[in-house]
């Protein structure tokens, strides 16, 4: 449990270190927020909890292909709060496409032969 423990307080302080970063440089911090430390991060931690280099490359190589159909929400966001849409609503917006797109991704990707 304390190992879990850690694994949170350490990830929860990279990322709350990104948003710090974003209120005074949005830029920077949005640079810093694109940094795959999450990925970083839970490779690291699950290498640590199993060290199997094929489970690794499966997970690596399905991180790539999901990151994908996250991308167009980072674009969606900003045209809709210039818009005038309220935050919360260009979120869940956002989430709903990162959703849907995801959904695709899942359902295509046999057809090209990716194992995610």
């Amino acid at each position: 449990m304390f190992y879990l423990a850690v694994k949170a307080f350490i990830s929860g302080i990279l990322i709350a270190a990104a948003s710090e970063v974003a209120k005074h440089f949005p830029g920077f911090g949005g640079l810093s927020a694109s940094l795959p430390l999450v990925s970083v991060l839970g490779m690291i931690w699950l290498w640590r909890d199993k060290p199997d280099a094929e489970n690794m490359a499966a997970h690596a190589g399905a991180t790539f292909w999901y990151v994908i159909p996250s991308l167009p929400m980072f674009l969606l966001i900003p045209v809709l709060l210039r818009s005038g849409l309220p935050f919360w609503l260009a979120l869940t917006l956002g989430w709903i496409l990162t959703i849907v797109l995801y959904l695709a991704m899942t359902l295509l990707a046999p057809r090209f032969r990716l194992r995610l």
